[in-house]
């Protein structure tokens, strides 16, 4: 087999745990299996370097910030490789550049363009033990460039797919996906198998495990993923197609986002285009718009609400304040004191009666609902932020997610 692993911050966060994890990728490459292994910065590392440029710059020049920060990974690579060929291994330490990791020129926040795997295919023909740098690669005009967040993910996902691997694993501080946080509800259990949509919905509403951008790369390139911990041999949690699952449960979890604030639009002008325009604006301003509900008054004139990120609101206000100068908005409402919490399961497709199980469970602990959005295989409520662990906590015991 093939596997590709990647180790976070907190799995390399010290010298000795560089060497536990080169303990356990010498177990698999001794079971005779072939690896390569994505890694991050050791934990605080990147911070540290944050720190030492903002000593010198409030704004440093992005491309410098590519080629300060890229040398965090570059560190746990070199290490890893050393304690591997301390332990009787060949093992070699690539950059992003040597992997063959080619992105777009967009500094701090790249995306990976294609991956020309021909030296990490001849190591491995050789036997040898792929060290690879996460977070970074190249453009391409030759700049060190870094993927932004969850980027070290990335970097393991576009390998795995580039060269076929069997199986990608996610190795972090937590053992896998749980059904919903086992902060609030200590009766959450791990799921064996999620699909790639599951876990698209569950990392979008606020499952901190794994980013989207990941996952979506992974249901693209038809990788088999697992989210695992680095501190024990416990089993992880597989994502993968759909079509791999047997029995697709009716829901698989309940996501809690708090990261979330609600605008209330009162006395929107009938005109035509006037929503185009308020929303096209915002996203011109980068504010990510979620939920969004509209009714028409008696006189014409709507009412529009809608929800954002928390850190998005002051973005948000400079938009709309500029429709109520011109009269086209009679007031405006914020409220940071919501959250949004939501069903997932692909099993929805095929049931009917979940969101209104959901409902009932709401009227019955009092917790009024104040915005409803659905998918396919998602429902998301919007409530007031007191009422979250309750709400999760409910919803959980009505699908007997911890049966």
């Amino acid at each position: 087999m093939l596997i590709v692993q990647k180790f976070g911050g907190t799995s390399v966060g010290d010298l000795d745990r560089i060497q536990n994890v080169a303990k356990r990728v010498s177990a698999v490459k001794k079971a005779g299996n072939d690896i390569i292994v994505v890694v991050s910065a050791m934990s605080g590392e990147t911070n540290k370097l944050l720190s030492y440029a903002e000593h010198f710059s409030k704004a440093p020049v992005k491309a410098e910030m590519d080629m300060l920060l890229s040398s965090g990974e570059r560190v746990t690579a070199s290490l890893l490789a050393i304690a591997l060929s301390e332990l009787g291994h060949n093992a070699v330490s690539m950059t992003g550049r040597k992997a063959g990791i080619v992105t777009n020129n967009i500094h701090t926040k790249a995306r990976i363009e294609e991956i020309n795997p021909l030296i990490m295919q001849e190591a491995i023909k050789e036997g040898k033990i792929i060290v690879v740098a996460g977070f970074q690669g190249v453009s391409q005009d030759g700049n060190v460039t870094t993927l932004g967040r969850g980027g070290s993910d990335l970097s393991a996902v576009a390998i795995a797919g580039a060269l076929k691997a069997d199986l990608c694993e996610i190795y972090t501080d937590v053992s896998g996906i749980f059904t919903t946080d086992p902060r609030i509800e200590p009766k959450a259990k791990k799921l064996d198998m999620i699909s790639y949509d599951e876990m698209l919905e569950l990392a979008s509403l606020g499952a901190k495990v794994l980013q989207n951008r990941s996952v979506e790369l992974a249901k693209k390139l038809n990788v088999n993923l697992v989210t695992r911990t680095s501190f024990s041999d416990e089993e992880g949690t597989l994502i993968t197609k759909e079509e791999n699952i047997m029995e697709k449960p009716l829901v698989s979890g309940i996501a809690l986002d708090k990261n979330q604030a609600r605008i209330s639009l009162v006395g929107v002008k009938d005109r035509p285009g006037i929503a185009s325009d308020i929303f096209t604006k915002l996203s011109n301003n980068n504010v990510n718009v979620d939920m969004i509900i509209q009714n028409v008054g008696h006189d014409g004139r709507a009412n529009i609400d809608f929800t954002v990120p928390v850190n998005d609101i002051d973005d948000a206000k400079e938009v709309v304040e500029t429709f109520v100068k011109e009269s086209e908005i009679d007031k405006v409402s914020y409220d940071e004191n919501i959250c949004k919490v939501s069903i997932v399961g692909v099993g929805m497709k095929s049931h009917t009666g979940v969101a209104a199980k959901a409902f009932s469970m709401m009227a019955k602990e009092n917790i009024n609902i104040n915005m409803i959005s659905t998918s396919e295989i998602k429902v998301s409520m919007v409530i007031d932020e007191k009422y979250a662990e309750l709400a999760v906590r409910s919803l959980h015991a009505a699908y007997e997610l911890d049966k």
